[in-house]
């Protein structure tokens, strides 16, 4: 069994019943008869719950529209990606051999799934307060500065920008292939310029790896810029 310690001090809780944080931290593809689906469900909806009062309290005079979008920019695989990595989380998921090799630690979903699903299972054991606080904690840890701007970077707009100031064309974007269960749908996006292929990226939606990929576009060109 992995000894949690060290993770248990990064979140600030230790679990009085381990076998939840186990069940948290256990892949499907470990081969056990429970995984960590379930509590990642019930993490998902706990998140977005402190998430959305969080910003009704800290944005007394933001809209509806605002919050919203202020929320999916932190409510989101790639926002909890960043958390699960701070904390070190990969380290500690039970992975099958094949996952292991298939570098599963590093995947974006599979660390934003066990985030949820630890989250799910500190609001079994110690209730919202408690995981309330853990949470808001590590967004300003992982955040230097939570508002709509600051996180909701349009990196198509911002590639877009780019690419007509130095080609003078736009990027198109070009659907890959379509990955995965009805339930947890995968798209991958690829960006070409100028009919050249640039960049793709993968995501939970189209919009989302349209993002992706434009994020490492962007990277990729202003690298060259500055070579």
């Amino acid at each position: 069994m992995n000894d949690f310690h060290e993770l248990e001090k990064r979140l600030g809780y230790s679990f009085r019943n381990k076998e939840l944080i186990i069940e948290a931290l256990t892949h499907k593809s470990y081969k056990k008869p429970y995984n960590n689906e379930r509590l990642e469900f019930l993490g998902d909806a706990v998140l977005d719950l402190i998430v959305g009062e969080y910003l009704f309290e800290k944005f007394p005079e933001s809209n509806e529209g605002v919050l919203s979008k202020t929320r999916a920019s932190l409510v989101n695989e790639n926002g909890f990606t960043m958390i699960a990595k701070r904390i070190g989380l990969g380290q500690y998921i039970y992975l099958s051999p094949a996952e292991e090799n298939n570098n599963g630690r590093n995947k974006s979903s599979l660390l934003s799934n066990a985030f949820e699903a630890v989250m799910g299972a500190i609001y079994l054991e110690g209730g919202l307060e408690t995981v309330k606080k853990i949470v808001i904690g590590l967004l300003n840890e992982t955040h230097k500065k939570i508002d709509l701007q600051s996180l909701s970077r349009d990196f198509k707009t911002a590639l877009q920008e780019l690419t007509q100031a130095t080609h003078g064309v736009t990027p198109t974007y070009e659907l890959i292939r379509s990955f995965g269960p009805d339930h947890q749908k995968e798209f991958e996006v690829a960006i070409t310029l100028n009919g050249e292929t640039i960049a793709a990226g993968q995501g939970k939606s189209k919009k989302d790896a349209q993002q992706k990929a434009a994020k490492v576009a962007l990277e990729k060109l202003k690298g060259e810029e500055e070579l």
